[in-house]
């Protein structure tokens, strides 16, 4: 057993060391609390959100420097990252106004920013984006599980997203790394854009699919390949398995083959016993 927990001991000693994740759940709350919700907590005050803005700098920094400790320009990632946090909130507010634009269920803007997953998901994934181009990659990736692991959709930092995104629902929703999604997307919940294999090998090349401008993709349908791109202005209906290309101002459904007839008598067993 001994021997076992040298080889522990080993592993410990080669890894890098890592700062726990709640402290990087932390640092991405409150910055979403600061730029979007409502919280209990006052930000009215100039000098407040002044004085926050200067403490999350503080902690992302060490943030920084725990993922990449050799890194010399930990200081200019962090001016980076938080140079390109107006663009950021711009593009998610732009963001949870598709989203209340197209929801019938949306009452408020405010509804949209304080209790909607999509919304959540989205602005994060804004977020880890950022830190992929800064080739910031563990740490973006670890901020994109979090939204995950809280709203149940997985968008991965390396995909493209561009204006006004609209998650709808959204549990189940699986976007992969290299994704390309346009303009004015929206996707309802249980959507996959996924690739054709898991092969290693297939790593470094695009391997999911690219959605144009002003597509509509309703729930569970799945969508894979890299060569695969659903044109502009299509609507993709609920349940379609898609591994082709597909042209512009197409419409594409899965076609229902449940059946209902009268149930008496009815010609089949439904149960039955042993």
């Amino acid at each position: 057993m001994n021997s076992f927990y040298q080889e522990i001991a080993k592993q410990h000693q080669q890894l890098l060391i890592l700062p726990e994740k709640k402290l990087i759940h932390n640092f991405i709350d409150e910055l979403f609390a600061i730029l979007f919700s409502n919280t209990s907590k006052s930000f009215g005050c100039l000098t407040t959100i002044e004085n926050k803005i200067d403490e999350l700098e503080k902690q992302f920094d060490e943030l920084v420097l725990d993922f990449a400790p050799k890194n010399e320009n930990s200081k200019q990632q962090t001016k980076t990252f938080f140079e390109a946090i107006p663009c950021l909130h711009k593009k998610a507010l732009n963001d949870a106004q598709t989203i209340f634009a197209k929801d019938p269920a949306a009452k408020t803007l405010e509804e949209v920013l304080y209790s909607y997953p999509g919304f959540f998901a989205i602005s994060v994934y804004r977020f880890s984006h950022q830190l992929w181009e800064q080739d910031l990659k563990l740490l973006a990736r670890t901020i994109s599980e979090y939204a995950h692991i809280k709203t149940s959709i997985e968008i991965h930092p390396g995909a493209q997203i561009g204006d006004d995104f609209a998650i709808d629902h959204g549990t189940g929703i699986v976007i992969g790394e290299t994704a390309i999604i346009g303009n004015n997307v929206q996707i309802y919940q249980g959507v996959t854009l996924g690739a054709l294999s898991v092969k290693k090998e297939e790593a470094f090349i695009k391997r999911h699919p690219t959605i144009e401008d002003n597509v509509i993709i309703y729930a569970n349908s799945t969508i894979l390949g890299g060569q695969t791109t659903v044109g502009h202005d299509s609507i993709i209906g609920g349940n379609v398995w898609l591994t082709y290309t597909i042209p512009s101002n197409s419409v594409v459904y899965h076609k229902n083959e449940m059946k209902i007839k009268d149930n008496n008598p009815f010609p089949e067993p439904i149960f039955y016993s042993i």
